[in-house]
This record gives C-alpha cells, structure tokens and sequence, in this order.
C-alpha cells in the first residue's frame, strides 16, 4: 500500500512535490496508488515505488520516471510524451493506447508488457528487454532500436519508418505487416524488422540500391487487387510463402496511379526480388505494373495466378510473348491456392530459373570460347607478321 503521507504530499500539486523530493533523500513509497487522471507534468518521480499504481490517463509530459518502479503498472491511454523512463522497472505493466513519444526508455525492463496501440515515435529504446511485450499496432517511426530486446515479443502491424534497428534481438519474435514508409507514402509492408530498414534504405538511397539490387534469393513482390476480398487472399498467400518456404514476401499496397514515384518503386522492388506473383483477378492496377516490370526486368520471372471463373484483361496476351512471363496458374478459391502454392507456383519458378541458369552457363561458355579463339587468332597473326 502506498504511504499514505507521500500521496497526500503528491496530491497537493507537482510543484509542492517536487520541492520535497528536492528537500528529502527517501523513496517515495507509491505503491498501488491511484491515480487516474491526475497531473504529473514534470513531476520527480525517479526510483519512486509505483507498483501496480493505477495511472491510466495520467498527464506524465516530461516527468523524471528514472529507475522507478511501475511494474504490474497501469499506464493506459497515459500521456508520457518526453519522459525519463530510463531504467525503469515497467515489467507487465499496461501501455497500451499510451503515448510515449520522444520518451526515454533506455534500458527500461518492458518484460511482458502490454504497448499495444502505443506511440513509441522516435522513443529512446537502446538496450531496453522487452521479452514477451506485446506491440501490436504500436508506431516505432523513427524510435532508437540499438540492441533492444525482442525475445518473443509481438510487433505486428507497427510502423517502423525510420526505426533505426541495429543489433536488436529478435528471437520467436513475431512481426508480421511492419509499415516501412511514412504516412502520406504507399504503404509498404515487410515482415522483418531489419529487412525492412534495408528495403526503405533501397528504396531511397541509390547507391546502396545499387549494391543490393543483385541479392533475390528471397524476396517476393506480391502485385493484385488490393480490395478487401482479394487483399484476404494474397495476405494468406504471403503467409504461406514466408512459413511453408522462407521467402521474404513483400505487398506492394497503393492506390492506382501514373505518378512517377509509384511507377519507379515498383520496378525498383521487382528488381531486387527472386520472382513477382501477379495476381490477375479482377485486375485494376496489374496492367500498369507489368509494364514496368516485364520488359525492362527480363531475368525476372512472373508467375501470374488468375481465380479460375475470371478471364485475365485483354492487354495480358502482349506479355505472354515474353519468356520471364510463366504460364498462369488457374485456382479455384483461396484454399485451393494454398494447397497447389507449391506445385503452381513455385515449382514453375524454379523450373525457369534451371533453365535459365543453362542457358547463361552456356552462353557464358560460349563467350569465353570465342574469345579465346580470337586471343589465338591475334597470336598467329602477329607471328606472320614477325616471320615476315
């Protein structure tokens, strides 16, 4: 329970509070305190007992939170924009809906906490654990990730545009539909962290582009319909390619437009991928896409697929022509095409990188071969022209 004089000296406003912390070298002794709603603007509560205090929609703006204790806290809907959490003890304590923005966190214990729908923009998380936390739908744009611990946490649907994430530990961590771009952008989605800051870097730098454009071994461009109906089955689709055969999906979600920005992107994301699944049905934007990505990509294969009561738009027979342009595959409904992902998709895939491979080996072969016939032919002739 909480000390009762310590509350009643809280309760008489942050200015008289922290002139006693100024005055008195004792730990405040918060201990299941409520305080719902109170006004803690920039109050001193640094190595303060806040155990299992009930601070749901409390005003903690830049309060000094260091090394205090709030674990089994409730911090919902809390307003602790600025704050000093360093080295707090905030294990499975409620977050959730709180907004943590620009706070400091650094070192914090987050062990099992709820951070669900939290904004946690550009917060200071170096070196923080946060094993077991959940973050699902939380905003970590532009948050400091430096050796941050995500041991079987949850970071599903967060936004990660800018998150600087180096050496962060993400073992059994799940993280599913990551938004990598920044509102206003179209929405790109990966499901790794690190992988993400690597493809916006890709995206928006060109001479890192440049260098990690020639590795495809994973990546997969998911183009369709991105209605609600069709958006269902190509996130089950992705699903399917991440866990059954460990590819990086990656789904392109815009609305259509000529822009020039959109148009480069999506070539930009085809080139460093190892194939592009095109989903036909219903096409609306597909046209537009393939023409960025099959003629000026030819080493890149395109596995349409195509719901199998629907006929593929009219301008598609102009890309059959093409060779990376593989056979499209008919399916009857979702679950069929997850059944037959393998042998309608990637199968098809690797059958034309096989012979694809060939072919380069043999035009390679031959190129080396003519070559040396022409060192031999140079040599002879400037024997005849010595003998002469």
């Amino acid at each position: 329970m909480a000390n009762e004089e310590h509350l009643k000296i809280l309760k008489q406003g942050v200015e008289q509070w922290n002139k006693w912390r100024l005055e008195n070298a004792i730990r405040p002794d918060l201990d299941g305190a409520n305080l719902s709603g109170a006004d803690l603007t920039r109050a001193k509560l640094y190595h303060a007992d806040l155990s299992g205090a009930n601070l749901t929609r409390a005003k903690l703006y830049h309060a000094d939170l260091m090394a205090a204790d709030l674990s089994g806290a409730n911090l919902g809907d809390a307003n602790l924009r600025g704050a000093d959490l360093s080295g707090a003890n905030l294990r499975g304590a409620n977050l959730g809906g709180a907004n943590l923005r620009g706070a400091n966190l650094g070192d914090a214990i987050l062990r099992g906490a709820d951070l669900s729908g939290a904004n946690l923009s550009y917060a200071y998380l170096t070196g923080a654990n946060l094993t077991s936390a959940d973050l699902t739908d939380a905003d970590l744009s532009c948050s400091s990730l430096v050796e941050t611990d995500f041991t079987n946490a949850t970071i599903t649907g967060c936004r990660t545009y800018g998150a600087s994430a180096w050496n962060v530990t993400l073992v059994g961590t799940v993280q599913h539909n990551l938004v990598i771009t920044n509102w206003g952008e179209p929405v790109v989605t990966v499901d790794d962290l690190e992988v993400g800051q690597f493809i916006y870097l890709m995206l928006n730098n060109t001479k890192i582009r440049n260098v990690i454009n020639t590795i495809t071994s994973k990546a997969v461009l998911i183009l369709g319909r991105f209605t609600d109906d069709r958006k269902a089955v190509l996130e089950c689709v992705r699903g399917a390619l991440r866990d059954r055969f460990g590819l990086v999906p990656i789904l392109f979600d815009f609305p259509p437009s000529a822009s020039r920005d959109i148009t480069e992107t999506i070539q930009l994301l085809a080139s460093m991928c190892r194939f592009v699944l095109a989903d036909l049905t219903d096409a609306k934007s597909i046209p537009q896409e393939l023409s960025q990505i099959v003629p000026s990509l030819p080493s890149l294969p395109v596995q349409p697929i195509l719901l199998s009561t629907q006929r593929e738009y009219a301008m598609f027979e102009h890309w059959r022509r093409f060779p990376n342009v593989l056979p499209e595959f008919l399916y009857d409904d979702r679950d069929h095409l997850l059944d037959h992902l393998e042998s309608g998709v990637i199968d098809p895939v690797k059958a034309w990188e096989e012979v694809t491979n060939k072919e380069a080996a043999r035009t390679r072969q031959l190129r080396e071969t003519v070559q040396a016939q022409e060192s031999e032919i140079a040599m002879l002739k400037a024997k005849l022209q010595g003998d002469d």
